[in-house]
């Protein structure tokens, strides 16, 4: 079995929207990582204070190569939708699931 590893990293301002997109892709199993920080490209700096305010989410999904594919393209359409609000998705090889 071919398993990858999906990130799903948002504003968490969109949360609803990302859900959403995510249960029309037919995802049913994650881990969603809430209020986390950090710094995009085009998203700026997020640290959840009065000079840098919002923060991040971030979902983790372990899925087959298919399903990895479908969850690629629903974040696609959606970073088409909402353009600057910030979501990227990235993924990668799972060597051992146990």
């Amino acid at each position: 079995m071919n398993l990858k590893m999906v990130m799903i990293v948002y504003n968490e301002a969109i949360d609803a929207e990302v859900m959403e997109i995510m249960e029309g892709c037919a995802l049913k199993n994650y881990t969603k990582v809430m209020g986390v920080y950090g710094s995009g490209e085009i998203s700026g700096i997020h640290l959840g204070n009065d000079i840098w305010p919002g923060r991040n989410n971030i979902l983790h999904i372990c899925c087959e190569n298919s399903q990895a594919q479908k969850i690629l393209s629903c974040v696609k359409e959606l970073r088409k939708k909402l353009g600057k609000e910030g979501v990227k998705a990235f993924t990668w090889n799972l060597e051992d699931v146990t």
